[in-house]
């Protein structure tokens, strides 16, 4: 692997996660959810960034630890951690898709499929563009397939009022 992600590299992960988010974001926005195609590509492409950012600084500290023997058991870089505030902050984000009713919950795919976007940005800006397109492909065909596929009855609750004779008025 090497230590150095060219402009070029960096363009074609933005692109991508780009082209991808904004597939996503269209089968929302086409089915008129809260959050639609630009929701789903910014935070894709911040998710890209943060990924991007986070290798960065663990390419500068194995060449700070190169170049600095000495102090190579100081230097430390966790290839995780700005990747884990990615993953708990866009669940903060999705939960602003959520509406509750006392009847209903709505939003939840929406809130999912934003998550699913920060993940696949995640894995472009890693450069993990096998695990992105293959995922991004199973991400579009839950959203536009899977309820065509499997299909549940939906549950409906009637209510019912009975009134007795003694409640009527003649």
């Amino acid at each position: 692997m090497a230590l150095k992600v060219t402009t070029w590299e960096i363009i074609l992960r933005l692109f991508l996660a780009v082209v991808i988010a904004g597939v996503i974001g269209y089968d929302r926005e086409h089915k008129n959810r809260p959050a639609g195609i630009r929701t789903h590509v910014l935070v894709c492409v911040g998710a890209c960034v943060i990924a991007m950012v986070q290798q960065k600084i663990g390419f500068q500290a194995i060449e700070f630890a190169r170049d600095f023997p000495k102090f190579s058991g100081v230097v430390r870089a966790d290839e995780a951690r700005l990747i884990a505030q990615v993953v708990s902050g866009v669940g903060f984000l999705g939960a602003g898709t959520i509406i509750v009713t006392r009847h209903s919950i709505l939003g939840l795919t929406t809130a999912a499929s934003i998550w699913a976007s920060a993940g696949l940005g995640i894995a472009v800006g890693m450069g993990y563009y096998e695990i992105a397109l293959i995922s991004a492909l199973v991400v579009i065909g839950v959203l536009t397939m899977l309820q065509k596929v499997i299909h549940v009855e939906s549950l409906k609750k009637l209510k019912l009022s009975i009134k007795t004779k003694k409640h009527l008025k003649p």
